[in-house]
Parts: C-alpha cells; structure tokens; sequence
C-alpha cells in the first residue's frame, strides 16, 4: 500500500472515530468512491491503537485519577468506573449476537449512506433544545447516574451500524438526557477507552485474513498510527470546542448532504 493511502486512512480514522460523523459509514463510503483497498489486519488494528492513544493524552489526568481512586478504594472513582463498564455492555452482547449478521452492511455504500443521514437528523434535534454553555449551567446539569449511563450504552450499541456515529450518538443522546456538554464529551470519550482496547486485543488475539494485511510494511504502519493519534487528538479538542460552544448541531447538517449527496449521484 502506497504511503499517501496509508496517511489518508490515518486521517480519515483519527477525524472520523472522534468526530460525529461515523468513521465506519465514512470508511465504507470512500472505500468505493477512492478505490482504497482493505488496509488488512495490522495497519487497521494500529490505526485504532493511535485513536486509543489519542483518548488517553487527551484526558490523561481524569484517566489517571480514575486509576489512582480505584486501586486506593476511593467511592467516586469506583462508581464513575462502574458507569464506564455498563455502558459498555450493551455493544458487547449487540456485537456479540450479531455481528456477523452485520458484515454484509459494510459493503453497501447507500446503506451507510442512509443510516448517515439518520445521524444527522439526531445532530439536528440538538439545535432545537436550549443551548446554555455557561458555568451555571454546567454546574446545575443532570448527574449521570446509573439509567443515563445504560441508556447513552445502548445509543452506542446502535452505532455498530455503519452510518451511525458513535460519539454523536452518544453525546447527543447524553444531552438529551441533560448532560452537561463537557460531561457528555468526557463520558462519550472514556466509553470509547474499553472499546478501542477491545478490538485493538481482538484483531491481535484473533487476527482473520484480509486483504493487503501483508503488503504494508512496519515503517508505514507506525506512521500511520502517529498520525491517527496526532489527527484523533486534534479532533477531540475541535470537538469539545464546538460542543461547548452549542454548535454540535451543524455536524448534522454535514451528515445530511453527505448522505444524500451519495444516495444522489449513486455509488
């Protein structure tokens, strides 16, 4: 695989996985249109390391706080961990009971296309509740308990389908829900932590055939996993911006005329 492909996938997972505007929908629909060929176990194992890597500078400290309060018994942190882990587990048994029945909507461009545009009619639906970023507001939001947490898991659940934007479904969900935006943003991105880990171990314990997997060599695929945590870490950051800004709404206005852009034209 040529080095600028292997810098555009980089690319193109390091803004996809955090922005929310669905990697997956994002990889299938330019797989098709660029003729880009499956990056192969290894290099798409690595891409997502970079984004896992990404997700731990950026919220390193909350991270390493979590860690710490855990292994010295501390309430909150076993409680927040807790929250992390049962959110988690509705994508499991999802990914679990149906993913291979799953695989084949990864090859259909216009599926992912539609189900992209249902993203961004969920973005949307945020430009119609109130918007207050201040301080007071933060302060005053909804605690994310026990039912929050499950029900922003199942919203993540959902985002298995190619089209569906993981951080979008449930940052979005979470506001809803009356989630401040820098809390939603924060639990959205430490869900993605065991995730990310996940099926960086899967890839690596249970590796399957793929195309090209043996054509990209070491050298390429660290490059390209220092790019995809570069751009992921970037692209957290711009997202938080516009979150707190009240302007995550507009990514659904993207999700929109590029899904029916691609139902349009026809790929």
């Amino acid at each position: 695989m040529h080095v600028l492909k292997v810098i555009l996938l980089a690319i193109l997972q390091g803004v996809t996985e955090f922005l929310p505007v669905s990697s997956s929908g994002h990889l299938v629909i330019a797989g098709r249109l660029l003729g880009i060929e499956q990056p192969g176990v290894r290099l798409e194992t690595m891409l997502h390391f970079g984004t896992l890597v990404a997700v731990c500078l950026y919220y390193r400290q909350r991270l390493w706080s979590l860690i710490r309060g855990v292994t010295r018994g501390e309430r909150a942190a076993w409680r927040e961990t807790g929250l992390l882990l049962l959110a988690s587990l509705p994508i499991v048994v999802v990914y679990a009971v149906a993913h291979e029945r799953l695989e084949s909507y990864y090859e259909d461009p216009r599926l992912a296309a539609a189900i992209l545009m249902v993203t961004g009619l969920l973005l949307l639906s945020l430009a119609f509740r109130r918007q207050d970023t201040s301080r007071r507001a933060e302060s005053e939001a909804a605690p994310l308990g026990w039912w929050r947490a499950l029900v922003i898991g199942l919203a993540q659940a959902v985002a298995i389908l190619p089209g569906i934007s993981r951080s979008g479904s449930t940052i979005a969900t979470a506001r809803h829900l009356g989630v401040a935006p820098r809390r939603a943003a924060e639990f959205s991105f430490l869900m993605s932590v065991p995730l990310l880990l996940g099926a960086t171990l899967l890839h690596v314990i249970r590796p399957e055939p793929s195309a090209g997997s043996c054509t990209v060599g070491w050298g390429l695929i660290w490059l390209g996993t220092l790019v995809a945590a570069l751009v992921g870490y970037a692209s957290i950051s711009f997202l938080i911006r516009v979150l707190s800004g009240g302007r995550f709404w507009l990514f659904g206005v993207y999700c929109l005329l590029v899904g029916g852009l691609v139902l349009l034209v026809g790929i």
